[in-house]
């Protein structure tokens, strides 16, 4: 329904366009100079004209023009203008200019000089009419494109959300740790936020904070007894909206491969400041083993998953450093934020 709402709607305007542009045309085209006004015999000479323009611009445009058949369409249009051509000098000058213009028949290249220019201006409106809504057309499919391919990457980052985190219930459960009612509560705060919160391509800034500390304490639980793991938020305040998940990419990687390295001094500094003018800078650094396979953080589904939603969201507005040295693993990142649209 609503697709053919909008057909209807856009139907209309070009109708209303039409309806405008003929009338336009119409009063250049009859006023005449001499009577200082407009010549009503000069209806008949426009509306032979606006016949086949309108020919033109419905039947041969569509079924020739646009399927690339320019060779038909020349032709179709050369015939339709000699037909235009024959009805002005037998028919019509016949009957309202018979002692003058009706007396003799006018040269071709005469009678083109004196049609075509306005059937060129009727079609060439259409034509731009046309040329614009193919356009809309093109930006609405390619925004439809880049929804799809954002609510594909999304549905990538809770599936790997989970499996890393079931385990871990899982295996606090077995050993009857008095940890596991925190854990299921930061899980489920967490999965809550994922599935229900973020449908949307930006979420308020201030609750993307909240799940991100929700998420940084559950994995927490990851390395109790082997290291720290630090979140320093500064500078968040109502007014600002952020794609969802994008930072906790990030985040997963460092207690991930930190945790893989099997070290008891684990080190995971997590900063994220906002200055008032809505530019985001994420720094996540984490300790690693010079024997774990570090290659594996920069070739991952989900650092190629993030990078992807980088673009598509914050094109030319962010900047991604990933550096490895002294045994760090440091992510840099700084994103222009958006603003919340007020209604």
């Amino acid at each position: 329904m609503k697709a053919n709402t909008f057909k209807d709607a856009l139907n209309l305007k070009e109708v209303f366009f039409q309806l405008i542009l003929h009338v336009t045309v119409f009063v250049f085209f009859s006023f005449d100079r001499k009577i200082q006004g407009i010549d009503y015999r000069q209806f008949y000479f426009f509306l032979n004209y606006a016949v086949a323009a309108f020919f033109i611009n419905y039947f041969l445009l569509p079924r020739f023009f646009y399927k690339n058949k320019y060779l038909e369409f020349a032709i179709s249009v050369t015939v339709l203008l000699g037909l235009v051509i024959f009805l002005e000098e037998v028919v019509l000058e016949q009957i309202f200019y018979p002692d003058t213009r009706g007396k003799k028949f006018s040269k071709m290249f005469y009678n083109l000089l004196s049609t075509a220019p306005t059937i060129t201006i009727l079609v060439g409106f259409k034509f731009a009419w046309d040329a614009l809504i193919k356009q809309r057309e093109v930006s609405q499919l390619k925004e439809y494109v880049k929804e799809s391919e954002l609510q594909f990457l999304k549905s990538q980052i809770n599936p790997h959300f989970l499996f890393n985190n079931m385990n871990n219930l899982y295996s606090y459960a077995v050993e009857g740790s008095p940890k596991t009612p925190e854990l299921i509560l930061e899980f489920s705060a967490v999965l809550r936020y994922m599935l229900y919160n973020c449908r949307a391509k930006f979420v308020p800034l201030i609750k993307e904070m909240d799940q991100l500390e929700n998420y940084v304490n559950l994995s927490k639980l990851q390395i109790e007894g082997r290291g720290n793991a630090i979140l320093t938020i500064t500078g968040v305040k109502p007014g600002f909206q952020i794609a969802p998940l994008i930072l906790n990419v990030f985040i997963e990687n460092a207690f991930k491969h930190s945790v893989s390295s099997m070290t008891n001094d684990i080190e995971i500094e997590i900063n994220v400041a906002v200055d008032a003018s809505g530019v985001l800078s994420f720094c996540c650094k984490n300790s690693f083993l010079e024997t774990s396979n570090t290659e594996s953080l920069d070739k991952g589904i989900g650092l190629d998953n993030v990078r992807k939603r980088l673009e598509l969201m914050y094109p030319n507005t962010y900047n991604l450093e990933i550096m490895v040295e002294n045994f760090k693993y440091e992510v840099y990142l700084k994103m222009e934020l958006n603003k919340v649209i007020e209604k």
